[in-house]
């Protein structure tokens, strides 16, 4: 019984295996967002720190097969400390050599109260605050912009994608698969000792009980 017990409490400890799959009007999937990292706070806090983020792949289908995906990007997000409670986050591209060699795209905060823009544009100077550009990206231009709710509001992202980075609809639905990754991580990194909102207690029963 002690075991079951410890095993429960550890359950309820962690946000794992949400997934977000996005169709085409024919039905078919054309991009998902998995979460493969678990989101755990750091021990003796209720908080997902930056020294163990959670992570999510954004996937494309591969080949025929609809049980067959390819990593296109990688996200990471915590919970920053300081002065303004934020959401922290880093984008990369996946390359042919895994998603731990990543090419590095984004990196920023976002207020939790507020929320905010999750922007990937090369135009905007490296040193500005609001930019989420990484100073090591190779983005030159505008490629995408989402709104982001603050925590516990029910979001409904407004995605925007340059033209020049979309061929396909599957081009777009990855765009759409990424801003609801960073979206759902505003949930993800909610302080542990809060519950989740009552549109996420079907995937998390214990952070909701």
């Amino acid at each position: 019984m002690r075991t079951l017990a410890r095993e429960k409490e550890r359950q309820g400890r962690e946000r794992k295996g949400w997934m977000v799959m996005i169709y085409d009007l024919s039905g078919s999937p054309v991009a998902s967002a998995s979460m493969i990292t678990p989101f755990v706070p750091s021990p003796g806090t209720d908080r997902v720190s930056r020294s163990n983020p959670g992570a999510w792949l954004i996937l494309r289908p591969h080949g025929f097969s609809v049980s067959s995906w390819k990593p296109w990007g990688r996200l990471e997000a915590w919970r920053e400390r300081g002065p303004v409670d934020g959401l922290g986050y880093k984008f990369e591209l996946v390359t042919d050599n895994g998603p731990s060699n990543g090419v590095p795209i984004a990196e920023a905060t976002m207020s939790v109260k507020k929320g905010g823009l999750f922007c990937i544009d090369g135009r905007v100077s490296k040193s500005d605050s609001a930019a989420s550009t990484s100073s090591r990206s190779p983005i030159k231009g505008f490629v995408m912009g989402s709104t982001v709710e603050g925590e516990g509001k029910v979001s409904k992202p407004t995605v925007q994608v340059g033209i020049q980075h979309v061929t396909c609809m599957a081009d777009a639905a990855l765009f759409i698969a990424l801003s609801a990754a960073i979206d759902l991580s505003m949930d993800a990194c909610r302080l542990f000792s809060r519950k989740l909102r009552k549109e996420l207690c079907h995937v998390e029963q214990d952070s909701c009980s």
